[in-house]
């Protein structure tokens, strides 16, 4: 059993906040392996004790073997991949090891100017270490009988590669690197992360890739979330970073809405997530976490740390809040009741900043699990900032199941979310559609 393991069994009877410390680094130590849900991480994870000082730079990197690869005569297809991690920074301003793998494609790049460069950003993966996306490129299926992880990221990056642009993908703050737990659609984590991830790709060794190559952000859910937010910190944090458009799929954008819409759904292990992440990174709310999670709340944030979504699919599908509560009242309920929270909540709030650059806000009109109406209020807030917004609403009938709705919209739209946004790097550009919001559903 790893040490994460066991401090996260021995505090599911304690307190909900001491579950979720991070803990320290323990690279080039010596250490036993992590395990994580009888999948070993390998060494490669585990962040070294000292990092380097400025965000985006390469801490270190390695052959990355794609498991759906054919051999081609320029080179194997779709590309060439290398895992990543890189040093960025957290929403404390502390330096963090972030973890991921840029990807060179075979494929000529056809448009004008350098080779482009696109950062996907993953939807929800979970938050045990084997759930990381850049994992999921080796190992696209993975089920042990503890664990059960899809990379279904791997369509998306696939579709771009044939394009001719260079991806890197981002694993996040804490998903792969073993020395914290991941900080799920915490705002500021996922924007540096994905935007460090672009500045990393820069020093991969063979990477066509140069500063001066336009950037795009692709992202669906929670991915589409960190884009969101990227775009929008991308002038302070990044400049150098020429981004170029950026793709935002059913943003969480507001996460008091969207913990009233996932409570009871088959993704209510998200919330566990959630509150691990956000313990982790606001110590001052783990008062809060001890006064209102019981016993089963308890363990069950524990649990849900190493888990990923087929995991929590099967664990937690259709839970609800009020069990886990020692009042039996929901989240939602207690967040609307408690102004810490409420605070804590509007401080993740995207929407409040112009972003960089177009955006495409897509959003699946009969999405419950992310609500809809919170993804257009996304676009309709960035409108009347002056961006330049294409707002794509998605229109698929209501099947009856949340998950269905949310992930429905993600295959239909990703091919045209994808020629989209080749079009940005391609240098053409995007004709902005605000002045329909009023009659756009």
């Amino acid at each position: 059993m790893s040490s994460r393991r066991r401090l996260l069994s021995a505090t599911a009877v304690a307190a909900a906040c001491v579950a979720v410390q991070a803990l320290p680094a323990a690279a080039d130590t010596g250490t036993a392996p992590v395990v994580s849900r009888g999948v070993t991480i390998p060494a490669f994870y585990t962040p070294p004790a000292t990092l380097p000082a400025a965000n985006g730079a390469l801490i270190r990197s390695e052959p990355l073997p794609l498991a759906l690869s054919l051999p081609g005569i320029p080179g194997p297809l779709p590309g060439r991949a290398t895992r990543l991690m890189y040093k960025s920074t957290d929403t404390d301003g502390l330096p963090v090891a972030v973890t991921g793998a840029y990807i060179e494609p075979t494929a000529d790049w056809k448009g004008e100017g350098p080779r482009p460069l696109v950062v996907v950003a993953p939807g929800t993966m979970g938050q045990g270490d084997q759930c990381a996306a850049s994992m999921g490129l080796e190992h696209p299926v993975r089920f042990n009988g503890q664990t059960m992880s899809v990379g279904y990221e791997d369509l998306s990056i696939y579709r771009l590669l044939a394009e001719g642009t260079a991806v890197v993908v981002t694993d996040y703050v804490g998903l792969g690197a073993t020395d914290r737990l991941h900080t799920y659609v915490n705002r500021l984590d996922e924007a540096h992360a994905v935007l460090d991830a672009a500045r990393a790709a820069r020093a991969v060794d063979g990477a066509s890739v140069t500063p001066a190559s336009r950037v795009g952000l692709f992202g669906y859910s929670q991915g589409g979330g960190a884009t969101a937010a990227a775009a929008e910190l991308q002038p302070a944090y990044a400049p150098d970073v020429t981004l170029a458009g950026t793709y935002a799929g059913a943003p969480p954008a507001d996460l008091a809405e969207v913990t009233e819409a996932i409570d009871g759904t088959e993704l209510t292990g998200a919330l566990g997530w959630s509150l691990n992440g956000f313990l982790q990174s606001d110590p001052e709310l783990r008062p809060i976490a001890e006064e209102h999670l019981n016993a089963a709340g308890q363990a069950a944030l524990a649990d849900l740390s190493t888990m990923c979504v087929g995991d929590a699919l099967f664990s937690y599908g259709y839970a609800k809040s009020t069990r886990w509560t020692t009042d039996g009242r929901s989240l939602g309920d207690i967040i609307r009741s408690t102004p810490a929270l409420q605070a804590f909540l509007d401080s993740q709030r995207i929407g409040k900043l112009k972003p960089a650059g177009p955006v495409r806000v897509a959003t699946g009109t009969s999405d419950d699990l992310v609500p809809h109406a919170q993804a257009r209020q996304l676009a309709v807030d960035w409108c009347r900032k002056g961006a330049a917004v294409t707002y794509a609403p998605v229109a698929l009938p209501d099947v009856g199941s949340a998950l269905a709705n949310h992930f429905a919209p993600l295959l239909s739209d990703q091919g045209t979310a994808v020629s989209w946004l080749t079009d940005r790097l391609a240098g053409r550009p995007a004709a902005s559609n605000c002045w329909t919001m009023p009659t756009q559903p």
